[in-house]
């Protein structure tokens, strides 16, 4: 096993803060949310080497004196494993690795059995192995396929989980000697806890859904998407399903619309559509549980892989908020998450995750209801609630992301609220606060002058203005030895979390926000995202300060705080 050259004398991931902290400055540590920043998607390249050694260097040291906890990367399935079945290549990770050890931060790994291409914000291609693919030449039903047939080949279907197709392994297989590998490859950083969390992918990126929204296959938003159930293994899993259910008859949904459909036009999801039905009702409770089944099993192996290492799993779930305030709940459904306003989608997935003492990472942290189109009847910050408080009330730990790159106060203010839902609490660890946020992504916008300013002072916010601590357990972020998986809950166990049951409160706007005590030149009306932009763009042009307020009141009747 090859061992991190001179580990010994690698700088200490943890340092202790050079100060004796008072008894207030502890209390208000446990107010503490580390802040964690994604590496960009082709850090490592599909050459398998580190790009840009020397530069990525810089940023890490830039990000770790702005008090950044860690990064989190991508390991690419199709990287890694790419010469062929069993030969992994971890060199250009164990550089990545060492780098961050270097800089003093800790590591969020992803283990990315996706494809990189086809989705929001991907800028790089890593498809799947070579060798899957050409599996899927003479069996394309190892992809996931919609009603017309079209395969989609960003992850492979929960069909063949455990389909011995691939030289004599299964899907999940192939999954657990990837982690065990890992975990060999990696030992030295996994002892030295460089690396906090092991994320497991469980499906398009990364996420524990369908994927039922692909910009591949010419989804635009706010279309709600369709379900990815007909290659020929889950279709045979499902007549199965509904033989053994005393209802042979019924067959996969063929009403459901196309990509780009709005619920009302198709049959499935319009006011008292398919959806409504017995057998709508079957089919959606056999959908979502497979996904779920699909990730239990995954994370189990996942567990088995880092028995013993002081780290914590986690498994991403996708923050789908169009038409949340429809009552088909359309783009959720099709998905995988069967949400209606009185049935949990979520609940289920906690609680499966509960057994892997697994964390929840949730995304769109960033979003507001105001900052959506009405058409679509976003709901992203309901969702949130919904998302968090099934994941306190399953005793799990929620951490997020945000799901788009934001450089405003804003966002910034936004995911302080969902870090902390009822603000600090001076006396002590708060109610409810999230484990950790990671900040979509790491980029030259990101460490500009002014974008890198206000986000080093939303990081010293999330910190509870405390400077950085290396020792988790002060915030009541204690990790120990990973134990075996509890025992699976049974599919009625699962199903009783799906009794709705109202969110906790969280408030309207949060306690210590960006911006109150400071007095940057890009301070907006917080009332809307367009004055502040406009502003900005009329100063740039005119650098008039008379005309700019002049023209915003005019056309908006707007009166903001302060324009300078």
């Amino acid at each position: 096993m090859f061992q991190l050259a001179n580990a010994s004398r690698a700088p200490n991931v943890h340092p202790t803060i050079n100060k004796h902290r008072s008894a207030q400055e502890k209390r208000l540590l446990a107010n503490y949310v580390p802040v964690y920043v994604m590496l960009p998607l082709g850090v490592v390249t599909i050459e398998n080497v580190l790009n840009d050694k020397q530069g990525l260097e810089k940023q890490l040291l830039k990000l770790k004196d702005a008090g950044v906890d860690g990064v989190m990367v991508d390991v690419w399935w199709g990287i890694i494993e790419a010469k062929g079945p069993k030969q992994y290549d971890w060199t250009a990770y164990r550089n990545l690795f060492q780098l961050v050890q270097q800089s003093g931060l800790r590591l969020q790994a992803i283990m990315s059995f996706h494809q990189c291409g086809g989705n929001v914000g991907d800028i790089v291609n890593i498809p799947l192995p070579d060798w899957v693919l050409k599996v899927g030449e003479t069996d394309p039903d190892i992809f996931y396929t919609d009603k017309s047939g079209n395969r989609n080949k960003e992850y492979l279907s929960i069909g063949v989980d455990n389909k011995p197709l691939f030289g004599g392994r299964t899907a999940v297989q192939i999954y657990s000697d990837y982690m065990k590998s890992f975990r060999e490859s990696m030992s030295d950083f996994l002892e030295a806890e460089v690396i906090s969390d092991i994320e497991v992918g469980l499906g398009p990126a990364g996420e524990l859904r369908y994927p039922s929204y692909p910009q591949s296959l010419g989804w635009v938003f706010p279309g709600i998407g369709e379900f990815q159930c007909y290659d020929k293994y889950l279709t045979e899993e499902f007549n199965e399903a509904a033989k053994k259910g005393g209802h042979p008859e019924w067959e996969l949904p063929d009403d459901a619309g196309s990509y780009n459909d709005t619920p009302e036009v198709t049959e499935f999801f319009k006011p008292n559509g398919t959806y409504t039905t017995d057998k709508g009702k079957f089919f959606l409770t056999w959908y979502s549980l497979k996904l779920i089944g699909h990730g239990d099993e995954i994370l189990e192996e996942a567990n088995k892989a880092f028995l013993g290492c002081k780290v914590k799993l986690a498994a991403k779930v996708s923050g789908i908020h169009w038409w949340y305030k429809s009552d088909d709940h359309a783009a959720e459904l099709t998905a995988g998450y069967y949400n209606l306003d009185d049935r949990d989608g979520y609940r289920p997935i906690a609680r499966m995750l509960s057994r892997h003492d697994a964390i929840l990472n949730f995304t769109c942290l960033e979003m507001r209801d105001s900052e959506q189109p009405a058409n679509a009847k976003s709901g992203p910050q309901e969702l949130v609630q919904q998302v968090l408080s099934g994941g306190w009330r399953e005793n799990i730990r929620v951490a997020g992301e945000n799901a788009l790159s934001r450089y405003d106060k804003d966002a910034y203010n936004q995911i302080l609220l969902n870090a902390r839902p009822n603000g600090i609490n001076k006396a002590g660890k708060p109610k409810l606060k999230m484990s950790g946020v990671t900040y979509l992504r790491l980029s030259d916008d990101l460490l500009e002058d002014k974008a890198f300013n206000l986000f080093k002072k939303f990081v010293r916010k999330m910190h509870a203005d405390q400077d950085y601590c290396g020792n988790p357990a002060e915030y009541h972020n204690d990790v120990y030895p990973m134990q075996p998986s509890e025992p699976k809950f049974s599919w009625e166990e699962l199903l009783d979390a799906t009794k709705p049951i109202p969110p906790f409160p969280f408030d309207e706007v949060t306690d210590d926000p960006v911006g109150d005590d400071d007095n940057d030149d890009d301070d907006e009306c917080p009332s809307s995202d367009v004055i502040g932009m406009l502003n900005q763009k009329i100063k740039k042009y005119f650098s008039i300060q008379v005309m700019t307020t002049a023209l915003v009141m005019t056309y908006f009747g707007f009166i903001c705080k302060e324009w300078r």
